[in-house]
Order: structure tokens, then C-alpha cells, then sequence
């Protein structure tokens, strides 16, 4: 059976992101002392060539993270998930922007703006929803559609932290203090060295984790977040003496299926290949948590219906986190 998430952090270390989760969700913003020790640990940064993390080292650590809070865990997940785009330009680009201490990259992956070429470089204007972090973000991506005469491209481009408005809309049941509001980007004319392609024959950086597929990575990643959100929940159901029989049959639930997901994760990143059965049971984790939590959350009674409880935030967490497009649609 695989490890509890609460193996992959120190006590301490959980204690501090649990103690302003509450405050955080109040003030619709991660708390000072939680941001204090994302900047500490590098977490927004785990993803930058200068020693990017394996891909079954970043899920654990994610998943873990998800466990402790799951707006921490969600935004790191995000932001440490754009940074890994800094490993598509050339070593040394835009040293200004990922050289920073407080390095946060938020962004999205919806084509809703748009770049019209100009002469060095593309003018662009868009919109994009659900940017986890930009709050706190030094810089942002977002996908764009190329229109150069009558061809049509999708790629993504790279902003700085001044070109860009953010519109507070971030308004849901639960991740609230992960601050995914909607940005803009109107008329700014940007050099052709921002725009960036995402596949492996494009990275820049040597490091395995750049030329491991970018679906199946965030699947992936994504997929042990809800892991680490329905563990918390069970870790909350302990006590419930009702719930006896069907916590412990939640709990061996979900342990296989996140075996399953870590068995997949070091099979493909040792041997290269077998993509598809990441992304199937990256979903099927997903599913099941779902599913689990669901199960079990009618014995939390009238307690687990309170908004300021621990047992309802989390709850509100993972079906928040569980819309996502790649865990929701088949593709």
C-alpha cells in the first residue's frame, strides 16, 4: 500500500500551512506565513532547470501538499507548473524574471487571446479565466491564437507582471484562498522571443522532466491533488464510529487507486512510453475521490455542513478542484 501523504512533509512544516487555512479562505488570499513558506522551500520554483525535481518526486511532494491545505497545495501545483515552461527558452532568458526569490508564474491554458503578427514581434489582446496565484504572480502565460495572414496557430506566449490587469471574479465554493481570478492583456505589443512552443523537441533545458509529455504531467499532477484533498477528508472521518466499516473500505478504495497512479508514473519516467495508462489512472484516482469522499460525507452529519469546519473545507475543496477540465471531460 502506498504511503500516507503526511510521510512526504515534517510536522511542523504542516502545521504551519494548516494554522492560516482558515484565515486564508476568510481573506480570500494565502496567508503571509504560508506564502513565507512557499518562497522558503522553493515550491513555485521546483520546476526550473536549475534542479527540476522527477516527475514522481513533484506528484508525491503535490499530493502531499494537497493533504496539508488544499489551496497550497493546488496554487503550488499551478505556479510550479507554469515555471516548468522556463524550461522551453533559451538558459539565461529573462533572467530578470526567473532569477526571482519570489518567482510565481500564473496563467492559463485556454486560446482566448488573441497575437496578430507585427514587425518584430505580435500585438496582442485577450482574456483568460482561472489563473491560480495571480495575486501573487511576478509573470504569466496564456495561450493565444497566431492569426499571420490566413494561417491559425495556437501558442503560448509569456508576460510580464506589468502588462498584464487582473480582474478579481474568483468566486467559488471552495479553493477560495488560491486567488484564480481572470486577467487581461490589451494591445500590448510583444518581442517574437515570448511566444514559446511546448513539446519536447522544443525544450531548451536537458533535464528529463522537459521532454516528458506535458498532458500526462498535468494529468498527473492534478489527479494527486484530489488524492491529497479525499485522504485529508478520511483523516477527518477517523472517530466517526458509524462510518467504521465504510471509511475502512474508502480508504483501501483509494490506496489502490493511487498505487496504481504511482506505479504508472515510475514505469513511464523510467521506461519512456506507456503515456495512456497515466492519463487513465489519473482519472480513475480522480474519479474515486470523488467517489469516496461523496460516500462518506453523510456521516459527517450536520457538523460536516458547517462552512467554518475543517471536515467542510476540504470538502468544498476537492469538488471545487475536481471541475477542472482534464479530470472532468473524456478526451
Amino acid at each position: 500500500m502506498i504511503a500516507h501523504p503526511s510521510t512526504i512533509l515534517q510536522a511542523t512544516v504542516v502545521e504551519r500551512l494548516r494554522s492560516g487555512a482558515a484565515a486564508a479562505e476568510l481573506n480570500r488570499d494565502l496567508q503571509s506565513d504560508q506564502l513565507e513558506l512557499i518562497y522558503e522551500q522553493g515550491w513555485f520554483r521546483m520546476l526550473l532547470p536549475e534542479a527540476p525535481l522527477s516527475l514522481p518526486e513533484l506528484v508525491r511532494l503535490e499530493e502531499g501538499l494537497a493533504w496539508a491545505d488544499g489551496s497550497v497545495g493546488w496554487m503550488v501545483t499551478l505556479c510550479s507548473g507554469a515555471g516548468w515552461f522556463s524550461g522551453f527558452f533559451p538558459p539565461g532568458a529573462f533572467s530578470d524574471i526567473f532569477s526571482d526569490h519570489q518567482l510565481c508564474l500564473a496563467g492559463s491554458g485556454a486560446a482566448t487571446g488573441e497575437a496578430v503578427a507585427v514587425s518584430g514581434g505580435y500585438r496582442i489582446n485577450g482574456r483568460w479565466d482561472y489563473a491560480s496565484g495571480s495575486l501573487h504572480a511576478t509573470a504569466f502565460t496564456a495561450n493565444c491564437v497566431i492569426v499571420d495572414g490566413g494561417e491559425r496557430l495556437v501558442r503560448p506566449f509569456l508576460f510580464r507582471k506589468e502588462e498584464v490587469s487582473v480582474d478579481r471574479t474568483w468566486d467559488t465554493i471552495g479553493l477560495i484562498a488560491t486567488g484564480s481570478h481572470a486577467f487581461e492583456v490589451r494591445d500590448v505589443v510583444v518581442p517574437e522571443d515570448r511566444c514559446f512552443i511546448i513539446d519536447a523537441a522544443y525544450a531548451k533545458a536537458s533535464a528529463p522532466i522537459y521532454h516528458y509529455p506535458f498532458l500526462q504531467l498535468a494529468e498527473a499532477t492534478l489527479a494527486a491533488n484530489l488524492s491529497g484533498m479525499a485522504v485529508h477528508f478520511l483523516d477527518c472521518c477517523e472517530g466517526m464510529v458509524r462510518a467504521g466499516d465504510v471509511l475502512a473500505e474508502a480508504e483501501k478504495r483509494l490506496g489502490i487507486k493511487r498505487a496504481d497512479l504511482y506505479r504508472a508514473l515510475e514505469d513511464s519516467w523510467r521506461n519512456g512510453g506507456q503515456y495512456e495508462m497515466v492519463s487513465k489512472t489519473a482519472r480513475e484516482l480522480a474519479t474515486t475521490a470523488r467517489q469516496v469522499v461523496d460516500r462518506l460525507y453523510p456521516y459527517g452529519g450536520l457538523g460536516a455542513a458547517r462552512p467554518q469546519s475543517e471536515i467542510n473545507r476540504v470538502w468544498r475543496d476537492l469538488h471545487t478542484a475536481s471541475q477542472h477540465s482534464l479530470l472532468v471531460y473524456e478526451r
